[in-house]
């Protein structure tokens, strides 16, 4: 079972402005728990996306307004260089598994198979977890 925690990967946020329903669940209960966690890089690739119309880029902004951002610190480097070393991930992934590993949170991710070859790091697709309730909403 998740944590209940979550570090959210970019692909989720992008599947919830894109307005899939799961992604939007999800992020609308993290939201309401004032949880939102999400890593610089997520930040960066996020509100870096040159296809933004300036309302959606404002909405984005708003969005990331409201999230813990977890920063690019020296024990997050040490953990995505022991990551480079031992396993094969691209570098923004390291960075993101790095910050939920340091941080123990679920890493929510769309491409849950980018992040198989990590041990010590729990990962769920949102787009997967069984609906909520009614009483656990």
């Amino acid at each position: 079972m998740p944590k209940g925690k979550y570090l959210i990967d970019t692909n989720v946020l992008i599947y919830h402005v894109a307005g899939s329903k799961e992604s939007t669940d999800f992020i609308n209960k993290v939201l309401a728990k004032k949880s939102l966690n999400i890593s610089i890089i997520t930040k960066i690739e996020f509100l870096g996306w040159n296809k933004h119309t300036p309302d959606g880029f404002q909405k984005c902004k708003e969005l990331i307004e409201s999230a813990n951002v977890y920063p690019l610190d020296e024990d997050v480097a040490q953990k995505v260089i022991e990551l480079k070393r031992t396993v094969r991930i691209k570098l923004a992934d390291a960075v993101i598994a790095a910050t939920a590993i340091l941080n123990n949170l679920t890493l929510a991710t769309i491409n849950i198979s980018d992040f198989k070859m990590i041990e010590d790091i729990e990962v769920v697709n949102p787009l997967s977890l069984p609906p909520a309730s009614d009483d656990q909403k």
